[in-house]
């Protein structure tokens, strides 16, 4: 192979090998002399040229329809599993004050009781199959502007991986990830029919461990894999993303130290409130899709040493 620059030469090998072990020649592949193709077809099913990107004009045709099919029902819609309390109820609390329609699903029938104007709730087990398609009929939508995974078992440690029972790894996979995987395959039609966005919450626990949160962790980070599978299989009609939060206090903030707040970066502790914040923020963020958005205060980004 030889390279000529501006005012020298350089001689060296004529091809390289690539890790993989396949080869590839320094020079240009020829530029092809057949005519150019026809463009394809944009129309509602592409088939495999789904992940070609449609021109902006039937971008603005998809839009104005879902935007008309909104005025008319006259409100925006979101599905929140887990939404009897804790992290689940402060979005459905926003969601609701926002103006958006609001159905929180959770297994717990009594925690729906008492839900802010604008939201109902539906009792259902995202962990069931047949409670989750028979809790996506009682909805009663025919679209869906957006569904909040956040239904979970909430207590990480589990004791030493020796001595865990089967039956309680599959617990934590069966809630934690398994429902966000049910609740996407129901929810998809009523999602698509109003180019609709997903949120999973996640956890800072998919990126870094404490000791015995082995079936926690496993089902975190698969839901966080499972966002950006989704977000490749579904877009650009539906859009998924993720939260992952760190120390968020749902009860008991009056009960925290001084240092529990300042060895936080950004110098509290987190509450629901500010997970409500970024799903708002992705619900509508028509750009941004398959990311998993660490909400923790800048826990993950401090080098912690012993003294």
């Amino acid at each position: 192979m030889v390279i000529r620059l501006m005012g020298g030469t350089i001689t060296g090998r004529s091809r390289m090998e690539s890790p993989d072990r396949r080869e590839f020649s320094a020079a240009p592949p020829p530029v092809s002399a057949s005519p150019l193709r026809a463009p394809p077809d944009f129309g509602p099913d592409t088939g495999p040229g789904r992940g070609i990107v449609p021109p902006p004009a039937r971008f603005d045709r998809l839009r104005a329809a879902s935007t008309s099919q909104r005025m008319a029902d006259d409100s925006m819609r979101a599905l929140v599993t887990g939404g009897a309390k804790g992290i689940g109820r402060g979005i459905v609390k926003r969601l609701a004050q926002e103006g958006w329609d609001v159905v929180a699903m959770d297994r717990d029938a009594d925690g729906l009781s008492g839900l802010p104007q604008g939201a109902r709730g539906l009792t259902g087990d995202v962990s069931d199959e047949a409670s989750v398609r028979r809790a996506v009929a009682e909805t009663g939508w025919d679209g869906l502007d957006l569904l909040v995974n956040n239904a979970g078992l909430a207590a990480p440690w589990v004791g030493p991986v020796e001595d865990l029972a089967l039956e309680d790894w599959n617990a934590f996979i069966g809630t934690n990830l398994t429902g966000a995987f049910l609740m996407a395959k129901h929810c998809v039609p009523l999602l698509r029919a109003r180019r609709g966005a997903i949120v999973n919450v996640t956890s800072s626990r998919a990126v870094q461990s404490e000791p015995d949160t082995e079936p926690y962790a496993a089902a975190k980070g698969g839901l966080t894999a499972l966002t950006h599978a989704l977000a490749v299989s579904l877009g650009p009609e539906i859009r998924v993303n993720a939260i992952a939060p760190g120390w968020i206090v749902t009860e008991g903030w009056d009960d925290l130290r001084g240092i529990d707040h300042a060895q936080h970066p950004a110098g509290r502790a987190g509450r629901p409130e500010d997970v409500a914040e970024a799903v708002l923020w992705l619900a509508k963020a028509g750009f941004m899709t398959g990311e998993s958005i660490l909400l923790d205060g800048g826990m993950t980004k401090k080098m912690i040493y012993a003294e």
